[in-house]
């Protein structure tokens, strides 16, 4: 596994879209007011080392094109020896989703990093099942995990299954807009990462999951309703703009860096 590859301390660079920039995990301490699996991941490598570092250049909304040819160039300035590459999501909602042209995007960014030597690795497309909003997408990403552990697999990069992270189908491990995950559902990637990773003596508590609230069929409604007025609407909104929510974002953490841990508020003990 890749932790057990590395001689020096971990110098950890995660590049994406929201997913790594750790859109829905809420946290107004850390930069762009989010923390997200990433941050939790590193957060574990700098409890273990004093002299781990880490970067964050993902920035919510990009497509894997951008995340390629801006991140990985990067990326490599930093000199890291641990990078996560993750990208796709948005890519698979537009009409025009060219599956093979995604992958040789992908196949350029691996080799770019793994031509010098860096460790990486990467996470499928989840399961969005086989109901609700995002259901119409899961044969895309179907076929986009299946190519993306191929081209991964060629290049000796490393898979995390989120795909199959089915407690996440769960609604109360997801934010508000349903697009993203909550603190708890960033919690479950992160212990999945680590534990891919063969991370040893990891000390996250486990996720905080909010209570179950039973809804009667018209809140339900009222409920859907509201998310689509306040989340849906904006978004076909930008789709039709041209725009992007990730426009006026910059990295969190451009250089490599190290912080504090954050407590989890409620958390139990792993």
């Amino acid at each position: 596994m890749p932790l057990s590859r590395l001689e020096d301390s971990i110098r950890y660079v995660a590049l994406g879209d929201s997913l790594s920039e750790g859109v829905g995990d809420d946290a107004p301490e850390r930069p762009n007011g989010v923390r997200g699996w990433t941050d939790r991941v590193a957060e574990q490598f700098m409890l273990a080392d004093k002299n781990a570092l880490y970067a964050n250049l993902a920035i919510r909304g990009r497509l894997l094109t951008p995340i390629i040819e801006e991140q990985v160039p990067a990326a490599l300035e930093l000199k890291p020896n641990l990078v996560s590459l993750v990208g796709g999501g948005n890519d698979s909602l537009r009409p025009g989703f060219d599956v093979d042209a995604l992958m040789a995007r992908y196949d350029e960014g691996f080799k770019a990093l793994r031509d010098e030597g860096i460790e990486v690795f990467t996470l499928t497309g989840f399961d969005p099942g086989s109901k609700g909003f995002f259901s119409g997408n899961r044969a895309r990403i179907a076929l986009f995990n299946e190519l993306l552990r191929e081209v991964a697999d060629n290049r000796g990069v490393t898979v995390v299954d989120y795909w199959r992270a089915h407690e996440l189908l769960d609604f109360r491990f997801w934010a508000p807009d349903r697009l993203h995950m909550n603190a708890a559902g960033h919690t479950v990637v992160a212990r999945k990462v680590l534990e891919t990773l063969s991370a040893e003596n990891i000390n996250m508590g486990k996720p905080v999951v909010p209570e179950a609230i039973r809804k009667t069929r018209i809140q339900e409604a009222r409920d859907n309703a509201k998310w689509a007025r306040e989340f849906v609407v904006p978004w076909i909104g930008r789709r039709l703009r041209g725009t992007s929510s990730g426009d006026s974002i910059s990295p969190k953490y451009p250089e490599l860096t190290r912080f504090d841990a954050l407590p989890e508020a409620g958390a139990e003990e792993a």
